[in-house]
């Protein structure tokens, strides 16, 4: 989590008990909606929910377990008519002291992608806002929106297909002749 300015939403880790579950519940009202919908590119957000617990793990670590739903409206990418998705997933982050950042030109992604720094503060709403960028569907489609084909060549060529450019597809062309040419008798 960044070190910004804590918002509203925002709890601090010193003021958090060691003991006993911290519970949260996110709702964002018409005006929240109206601007994460426009930090993540969304035709229209219709509902968003952020529900789960922050507990201690270990000595100094944080464990945020949490269900996030949403009704998001994208544009479909091959129509560009709205397309309505319902999101329902299980979120976790686990908030390390010592978190250990790779400062490498050319380094790996690390396998656990739930593992995060441990700041002064841990915001549900940031988390809630990740979470939902990353559930999100990549390529919405409207229901029954065919990508067509299109065909391009210059004058007087023949134009390459889709099928054109698959590795076997003169093979199969081939083969069919070779059956007929047997089946005929084929000329020797």
């Amino acid at each position: 989590m960044s070190q910004k300015a804590p918002t509203a939403t925002a709890l601090r880790v010193a003021g958090l008990s060691q003991n006993a579950v911290t519970p949260f519940e996110l709702r964002p009202g018409a005006a929240e909606l109206a601007g994460i919908a426009a930090a993540l590119d969304l035709i229209g957000l219709r509902k968003l929910s952020f529900v789960g617990t922050l507990r201690a793990q270990g000595g100094a670590d944080w464990r945020l377990e949490a269900s996030l739903g949403a009704t998001v409206v994208q544009a479909c990418v091959v129509t560009l008519e709205p397309v309505t998705t319902r999101i329902d997933v299980p979120v976790k982050r686990i908030f390390l002291r010592d978190y250990t950042e790779i400062d490498a030109p050319e380094a790996e992604m690390p396998e656990d992608e739930t593992v995060e720094p441990l700041g002064a503060w841990i915001d549900p709403a940031e988390v809630m806002q990740e979470a939902l960028a990353l559930a999100l569907p990549l390529y919405p489609r409207s229901q029954g929106a065919v990508l067509g084909e299109t065909v391009h060549s210059e004058p007087g060529t023949t134009p390459m297909r889709d099928e054109d450019a698959k590795p076997f597809a003169g093979l199969a062309g081939l083969r069919a002749r070779l059956q007929s040419d047997d089946d005929t008798g084929g000329t020797d």
